[in-house]
């Protein structure tokens, strides 16, 4: 698809240092049909994934009881049952704004909610029909395969629809709706809303730029008179269905009088955040009585985030200390006849919001260093004994944090903590790293499934390990948890470097 340059339009007088850029309609609206709207996109994806989800149940359902029996079986059952899946999961990820065009394109982020939702549908539709007593209505090899066809089914389609949609929005498929732009003069290329109105369904027929010693005149109006009432027959002979307006917020008469000059046209006007407010308007917006504020910094888990995550703590923890009891047991002795000192070595670090605890980790050196000076574990530091190389190496030393974890201490994923001499000294080099005490420590983390383990040699190691933490309490969920702890198993399994 070829792509055109705006072509400039004369005006009356150069004299008023306004730029008006007119985009060719005929060959902008050969983008696309005109049909091709967001709303319809969205739409279409809910309708196939409804019938992909009826077909696949009514499918399975058949299938199964031709290829063992002979017969349809109980069919209309099965129709039944597929068409109130279909229902459930369309409503559950309408309530995520799964459908929206943004989510759409973000794959990682459609295939968890993908997964996570049609595993909790069939988990909470297996449990009514057992309480109900209509679970005999269903064969297992059918519940089963429906589960793992229609997963694989939505999965692949979602792949499809995302890398579609991707490109719809990356080509301007969607402009289809005829806009108008009013911008301060620069704003119109320094901003990204240019682009991103052009993506998502407004097509640019005009763009006017006002230079800002005009704007900042109170004779505004009566300045571009001319200038504006071309722009008005323009919008009424091209039929535009939007204005936008592109202008720093601070210029409020400015605003007024572009206002009251377009007041003639019955289209809606739209302001668009200037750099310096959207980049504050990123953030969620939260209602505070009759005002709404821009979130700058989340609370560092909602409580019913805390609730899950504390859930998910108790359970993994309980489970993990009865996996590893024996390994655990074994350790302890190992450690006891092998060298002088007490198992358990304890150290002081901060936890949530800055508050100290005494961190359990099995004993690997000869020192228990805790205090204002403590010194990093090094590669070949000699410090260290025999069996505690090994511990460290296998990770087996830090299986006592399972009972910081029970005692509300840790959490089994979070920023690893830091010995207070470190953290001090860290809080005043590193401008950022005070909010990693915005959750709890965790015995493993993103940071660390991402290769920053162990000695951080150089500041800039520690900076690395720092964003990593940053970018994991900013994103939290229960299924990047989830993947950590998975992420964590295998590379412990690998049995990779550690000191």
């Amino acid at each position: 698809m070829k792509t055109l340059s705006p072509r400039p339009v004369p005006v009356a007088d150069p004299a008023t240092e306004i730029r008006v850029v007119e985009q060719a309609a005929s060959i902008c609206t050969g983008l696309a049909p005109s049909w091709l709207r967001p709303l319809v996109v969205e739409r279409s994806i809910v309708v196939v994934d409804a019938a992909l989800i009826v077909v696949s149940g009514f499918g399975c359902s058949v299938g199964y009881h031709a290829i063992t029996g002979g017969t349809l079986g109980k069919a209309d059952v099965y129709a039944a049952a597929s068409l109130l899946v279909a229902i459930n999961f369309i409503l559950l990820t309408i309530v995520q704004q799964g459908y929206r065009l943004k989510n759409i394109t973000n794959l990682p982020r459609t295939f968890r909610m993908t997964l996570t939702t049609w595993t909790f549908l069939f988990g909470a539709l297996l449990a009514i029909a057992f309480t109900m007593k209509v679970s005999d209505e269903f064969s297992r090899a059918t519940t089963i395969s429906f589960y793992l066809v229609g997963l694989a089914t939505l999965l692949a389609w979602k792949a499809v629809a995302a890398r579609w949609t991707a490109h719809a929005l990356l080509t301007g498929a969607f402009a289809n709706g005829r806009a108008l732009l009013i911008a301060e003069f620069g704003l119109a290329t320094s901003s990204n809303a240019v682009e991103d109105l052009g993506q998502h369904g407004y097509r640019l027929m005009r763009v006017m730029e006002i230079p800002a010693k005009e704007l900042a005149s109170p004779l505004l109006l009566s300045l571009l008179a001319p200038r504006f009432e071309e722009l008005i027959n323009y919008a009424r002979e091209h039929r535009i269905e939007h204005v936008f307006l592109l202008i720093n917020w601070s210029r409020q008469h400015a605003i007024d009088s572009i206002l009251d000059a377009l007041k003639i046209l019955p289209v809606p006007v739209h302001l668009v955040p200037d750099p310096i407010t959207a980049r504050f308007l990123r953030y969620p917006l939260v209602g505070t009585g009759n005002t709404f504020t821009a979130e700058l910094r989340r609370a560092p888990l909602t409580w019913r985030e805390r609730a899950l995550k504390r859930s998910l703590d108790l359970a993994g923890a309980s489970l993990a200390l009865f996996v590893f009891a024996p390994v655990m047991l074994v350790t302890a002795l190992l450690i006891k006849l092998t060298s002088p000192g007490p198992v358990l070595f304890r150290q002081t670090r901060h936890g949530f919001g800055g508050r100290a605890f005494k961190i359990f980790k099995f004993r690997t050196m000869r020192v228990l260093e805790d205090g204002a000076t403590i010194m990093q574990a090094q590669k070949n530091d000699p410090r260290v004994t025999p069996i505690g190389k090994w511990l460290r190496k296998t990770s087996i030393d830090e299986l006592p944090q399972l009972l910081n974890v029970l005692k509300g201490d840790m959490s089994l994923v979070g920023p690893r903590p830091h010995a207070a001499a470190h953290n001090t000294e860290y809080e005043q080099i590193i401008g950022n790293y005070a909010f990693r005490h915005h959750v709890k420590p965790g015995i493993t983390g993103w940071a660390q499934v991402n290769g920053y383990r162990g000695e951080t040699r150089t500041l800039e190691l520690m900076q690395k390990r720092v964003e990593h933490d940053l970018w994991y309490i900013n994103n939290w969920s229960l299924w990047l948890d989830l993947r950590i702890l998975i992420t964590t198993a295998f590379k412990t399994f690998s049995l990779s470097e550690v000191y």
